[in-house]
């Protein structure tokens, strides 16, 4: 078995893996509204659907990922980076749609009625993160970073949020940005 084929198994077990645990948790499968959108807006259908505002984010986790460990292990295959980028990301996706971590998004961020993700959507995310990584082997840098950019400045204007301020607001919440993103 050549080594694309053990990170394809490797990949495929890890989403199972992943899929199973959520649902053992009680993350549902789908919306709970019953219908399945290839785009979730702001509100209740937020991380509900197949993509959202949140989406890119997952994206610059790839390039991120990527990057981390091109310096950290640049003499591992890239299928083995690739499964650890991965393993990262699934593992987040698990984290994040406990109740503690749910709790503190309703407490420290925006996301006053956040309720978790659906399966589809943590799926969604984890291909997100595994489309941004792909890209990042192929890209030359200026291109990762001017994505990278555009990826955090786009959801900051619309939606006024992003990857780094979901961190920032997560890690040490400030009543200014929290004003700010509520329009305010």
């Amino acid at each position: 078995m050549t080594i694309r084929t053990r990170a394809a198994v490797a990949t495929l077990l890890i989403l199972v893996a992943t899929a199973a645990i959520l649902l053992a948790m009680g993350r549902p499968p789908i919306c709970a509204c019953g219908t399945v959108e290839l785009w979730g807006t702001v509100g209740p259908r937020q991380s509900q659907m197949l993509a959202d505002w949140y989406s890119p984010s997952h994206v610059v986790h790839g390039f991120l990922f990527y990057a981390a460990l091109h310096l950290v292990a640049r003499s591992w295959p890239v299928e083995r980076r690739f499964l650890v980028a991965l393993s990262v990301e699934a593992a987040w996706e698990v984290i994040e749609n406990t109740p503690a971590v749910i709790d503190r998004y309703r407490e420290a961020t925006i996301a006053l009625g956040y309720t978790g993700d659906s399966i589809l959507n943590n799926m969604s995310d984890i291909a997100m993160m595994a489309a941004g990584f792909l890209a990042a082997r192929r890209l030359p840098l200026w291109a990762s970073a001017a994505i990278v950019l555009l990826l955090e400045i786009v959801p900051l204007i619309v939606i006024r949020d992003n990857l780094t301020l979901n961190v920032w607001m997560l890690l040490a919440p400030t009543e200014a940005i929290r004003a700010w993103q509520a329009g305010g």
